[in-house]
C-alpha cells in the first residue's frame, strides 16, 4: 500500500477544487453566451462599422447600414435569417470554455497565493487585491483563447455572401493571408482592454458584495437591538407581562434546539430555499451592475479591438466601407485618435447599447450560474458534506 502523505493530499484537494471551479465557470460561460449571443452580434457589426451613425451624410454611398438597435436587429434577421442572430456562436462556445474556465481558476489561485502571503490580512488592501486577481485572471484567460475571440469576431462580422463558410475556413483564410501569428492579431490590445475591464467587472462585483453583507448585518443588528428594546420595554410594567415572559424567551431563543429534536423539513426547507435565492439574487444583481460599469469605461478599447481583429476582411461593400489591412500597423493611441477623428466622439463608443445590455445580463447571468453551478459541485464532490452534516445536527461549521 502506498503511503499518501498530508501535502499529497492537500495537492489532490487543491487540484479537485481547481477543476470544480474550472468546470463551474466553463458552464457558466456557455450558459450566459447562448443566451446573450444575438446581443453580441448585434454589438460587433456596429464596432465594425466605419461610417458615422449619428449625423451621417445624405450621400447614400456614406450613409451608415445599422442605424440603431432595434433597426439593426430587424435587419439582421431580414435579410440573414433568424440563425444570423446567432454568427459565430460554435467558435463564442470554443473561446468562453478555456476562457472561463481559466478565468475563475486564476482567480481562486490569485486569491489563494494572495492569502498566503498575508496580503489579505489587511482588510485595507481587500480592494486592490480584488482589482489584480480580476485583471491576472483576465489576462491569463483572454490568452488562453484568443483565437477563438478573433474566429468569433470575424464570422459575426461577415455578414452576406458569407466570407467564410464555417470557424475552420475562417482559420485556413485568416492563416493563409497572415500566418499563423494571424489567429493572434489584436492580442496587444486586447490584453490592454480586457484586463482593465476584468479588474472592474471583478473588483466592482467584490466590492457591491461587501457593501450588501454590510448594509444587510447592519439590518439585522437594527431588528435585534429594536426587538430586545421591545422585550424589555414592558417588563416590570404588567404582571401578565413578567408572567409570559420566560415562555416567549424560551420560544424565542431556541429554535434551533426545539427543530434539532423535532424536526420540521417543510421549515428547514422553505428557510434554506429562501436564503439560497436571496443569495442568488445578489449576485445576479451584483455581477449586473459591475458588468455595465465596466463595459461602458472600457468600450473604446473594444471598438479599437474589433477593428484589428477585421482589419482586411473582404465582406460585402453594401455594408459599408471595409476596415483597411494597414489599420494593425497603428498603436492603440493611433487608431483611438483616428477613430475619434473621423468618426466623432461617438465613433469610440459604437454599439455601446448592445454592448451595454449584453453585458450587463451576461455578467449577471455568469456569476448566478458560477455561484449555483460551484456550490452544486461541491456538495456532489463531497467539498461540504461536512459543514452540510455539521448543520443538520444544529452546529455552526467552523470556519477555516
Amino acid at each position: 500500500m502506498v503511503h499518501v502523505s498530508s501535502d499529497d493530499g492537500k495537492g489532490k484537494k487543491g487540484t479537485r477544487r481547481m477543476i470544480i471551479d474550472a468546470t463551474a465557470g466553463a458552464i457558466a460561460g456557455c450558459v450566459a453566451r447562448v443566451i446573450t449571443g444575438p446581443l453580441d452580434v448585434i454589438k460587433i457589426r456596429f464596432q465594425v462599422q466605419l461610417e458615422p451613425i449619428m449625423g451621417a451624410p445624405i450621400d447614400p454611398g456614406k450613409r451608415s447600414k445599422y442605424t440603431g438597435f432595434g433597426q439593426a436587429m430587424t435587419t439582421i434577421v431580414r435579410e440573414e435569417g433568424l440563425q444570423g442572430l446567432w454568427r459565430g456562436t460554435v467558435p463564442g462556445l470554443l473561446l468562453t470554455v478555456p476562457y472561463t474556465a481559466v478565468q475563475f481558476v486564476a482567480l481562486q489561485q490569485v486569491r489563494q497565493a494572495a492569502a498566503a502571503y498575508g496580503l489579505t490580512a489587511n482588510p485595507g488592501s481587500a480592494p486592490l487585491i480584488s482589482l489584480a486577481s480580476g485583471a491576472l485572471a483576465g489576462a491569463a484567460a483572454t490568452v488562453a483563447s484568443y483565437p477563438f475571440d478573433l474566429l468569433r469576431t470575424t464570422l459575426a462580422a461577415q455578414g452576406e455572401p458569407q466570407v467564410y463558410r464555417n470557424m475552420w475556413d475562417a482559420a485556413r483564410g485568416i492563416v493563409s493571408q497572415r500566418g499563423p501569428m494571424g489567429l493572434y492579431s489584436g492580442l496587444g490590445v486586447t490584453l490592454m482592454e480586457i484586463m482593465p475591464y476584468a479588474a472592474l467587472q471583478f473588483g466592482l462585483y467584490d466590492a457591491l458584495n461587501a457593501m450588501v453583507n454590510e448594509a444587510r448585518l447592519r439590518h439585522q443588528r437594527d431588528m435585534a437591538d429594536a426587538a430586545k428594546a421591545a422585550a424589555a420595554g414592558p417588563r416590570g410594567a404588567n404582571p401578565i407581562s413578567r408572567h409570559h415572559q420566560p415562555r416567549q424567551h424560551e420560544s424565542s431563543s431556541a429554535p434551533c434546539e426545539v427543530s434539532t429534536r423535532y424536526p420540521d423539513p417543510s421549515a428547514s426547507s422553505s428557510s434554506s430555499l429562501s436564503v439560497l435565492q436571496a443569495s442568488r439574487l445578489q449576485a445576479f444583481a451584483c455581477g449586473l451592475l459591475a458588468g455595465l460599469l465596466a463595459k461602458l469605461a472600457t468600450h473604446p478599447l473594444d471598438v479599437a479591438k474589433k477593428r484589428y481583429q477585421v482589419a482586411g476582411l473582404q465582406r460585402s461593400l453594401r455594408y459599408g466601407a471595409r476596415v483597411e489591412a494597414g489599420f494593425v500597423m497603428r498603436s492603440l493611441c493611433q487608431s483611438l485618435a483616428y477613430i475619434y477623428r473621423t468618426e466623432g466622439l461617438m465613433g469610440l463608443w459604437k454599439g455601446s447599447v448592445p454592448s451595454i445590455v449584453k453585458a450587463a445580463p451576461s455578467a449577471a447571468i455568469t456569476f448566478a450560474a458560477y455561484d449555483a453551478v460551484l456550490a452544486w459541485l461541491l456538495v456532489m464532490s463531497g467539498e461540504q458534506q461536512k459543514q452540510l452534516q455539521q448543520q443538520q445536527n444544529g452546529k455552526q461549521p467552523q470556519s477555516k
